[in-house]
């Protein structure tokens, strides 16, 4: 007969997932169906996986607590042990996390009907980009606390003794780094690089100010003797909502200027496929000549101008609050060809969004083997050390980060070296700690710190 209590978590949580998927799966396709309108030219594949990727997170709790209830008893014992140590430091990150942000922010609510409200709604919206900043340190601080509370108390010299490797002693903190590592993988894909770049639009709201997607973007499709400058693109702008404060200039074939449209609004039937620009004042230009200046009373209606919105908006949007599909809809697009200098930067966000989660998994390799010691007063270099690589990784991954985006660095050894490197590291201090040889001459060896 089944132990209600035991099983009674996991339940829970496998019908609130059920509940999460019945209203966030239909929502995504919602609006993933609205962005391909919108984005026709997107690609295909990685849009359509959006709902998806929602569904599979609506069910990630319930896969880690079915994970715990069909472990053994000591797989529980320890789980029970780091989950509980982990709560305290990933609800004491976020909280610190969320005061010193808050500090900087708070200016930005004083126009808000109910600053509270605001405020909440502002850290709940951003709470997916706030995750992937503290998760990894929250995994290395409980991994730290509680594998050295358990070598303080020699309970982990009695589980080694009893036969169980240090391996199989370190699988569930392994599976717990993973299931991080794959959580924030599901996140980074689209909802937290949006979260992070909807900051300024989630304060325009509490203020009641309007909502401005991108502001003076420069456009030209290619084989297009059209240069776009766009001021304001609104909120709804794919939904009609007319552009605000376009100039349009035709250049000649030897790159002088033919003529210049100027218009306080633009906006694009997509039925249709019109531009209808309201009241534009048109200069035409000869070489040696003064310009001619025409200001219409009538709108002026363009049937013929292949530009939509939505790829002369893609210039303007900024690269490191992209997700997976958008990105990848950016690489395949001519845009990739014509805007050669901003490729790299494109590409290293690329493998940055799947890069980027696998820190979890690679924080616990580094902690786990220097967590452990064998002695009541061994514990305290191994912690030090451990926080160090950790810095180091974060330090390293910044610099790798900055060299990519500038081209300097191939874009896909600016995202992974980092995550290479410390995870290499991670394992050879695996392989030290399992066979009992010592990890701090080693590693003084390793770095050649006698010589």
């Amino acid at each position: 007969m089944l132990n209600a209590p035991r099983w009674l978590l996991p339940i829970i949580f496998t019908l609130l997932g059920l509940l999460a998927a019945a209203i966030l799966f239909p929502m995504e396709k919602k609006l993933v169906a609205e962005y391909l309108n919108g984005f026709p030219d997107s690609h295909l594949l990685t849009t359509q996986l959006r709902p998806y990727i929602l569904l599979a997170l609506c069910f990630m709790p319930a896969i880690a607590s079915w994970t715990y209830i069909l472990g053994n008893t000591f797989d529980r014992y320890l789980s029970k042990q780091f989950l509980g140590i982990f709560a305290i430091c990933l609800t004491s990150l976020l909280s610190l996390w969320i005061l010193l942000d808050l500090e900087n922010n708070l200016s930005d609510f004083s126009g808000a009907k109910n600053i509270f409200t605001s405020v909440v709604n502002f850290y709940i919206l951003r709470s997916p980009a706030i995750l992937i900043i503290v998760l990894p340190y929250s995994l290395l601080l409980a991994n730290i606390y509680c594998l050295g509370k358990l070598s303080k108390s020699n309970e982990i010299i009695a589980m080694v003794q009893s036969g169980t490797s240090i391996l199989r002693l370190s699988l569930p903190l392994i599976f717990a780094g993973a299931w991080c590592s794959i959580l924030l993988l599901g996140l980074n894909y689209q909802w937290a690089p949006h979260a992070e770049g909807n900051r300024d639009d989630i304060i325009s709201i509490a203020q009641d100010r309007p909502i401005i997607e991108a502001k003076n973007v420069l456009f030209r499709a290619p084989n297009s003797d059209r240069l776009w400058m766009v001021g304001t693109f609104p909120e709804n702008f794919l939904k009609g909502e007319p552009l605000k404060n376009i100039e349009i200039t035709t250049i000649n074939p030897d790159r002088s200027i033919n003529t210049r449209i100027e218009s306080k609004l633009a906006k694009y039937d997509k039925f249709k496929r019109t531009w209808t620009l309201h009241n534009p004042l048109i200069s035409y230009f000869k070489s040696g000549e003064a310009p001619i200046y025409e200001q219409l009373e009538e709108p002026l209606i363009k049937d013929t101008w292949k530009e939509t919105p939505s790829q002369i908006i893609k210039p303007g949007l900024s690269v490191e609050y992209l997700g997976i599909p958008e990105l990848k809809s950016w690489l395949i697009s001519p845009l990739a060809k014509q805007m050669t200098s901003n490729l790299p930067s494109y590409l290293t966000h690329w493998h940055y969004r799947w890069a980027l989660p696998i820190t979890c998994l690679v924080t616990v390799l580094l902690a786990v083997p220097l967590s452990i010691h064998f002695s009541r007063r061994g514990g305290g270099s191994g912690i030090f050390l451990a926080v160090v690589l950790s810095v180091m990784m974060l330090f390293i991954s910044t610099i790798t980060l900055t060299l990519g985006e500038s081209g300097s660095l191939s874009p896909a050894v600016a995202a992974w070296f980092p995550n290479a490197l410390f995870a290499s590291l991670g394992l050879y201090l695996y392989h030290r700690r399992i066979t009992g040889r010592p990890i701090y001459q080693s590693l003084k060896n390793l770095i050649n710190f006698n010589n």
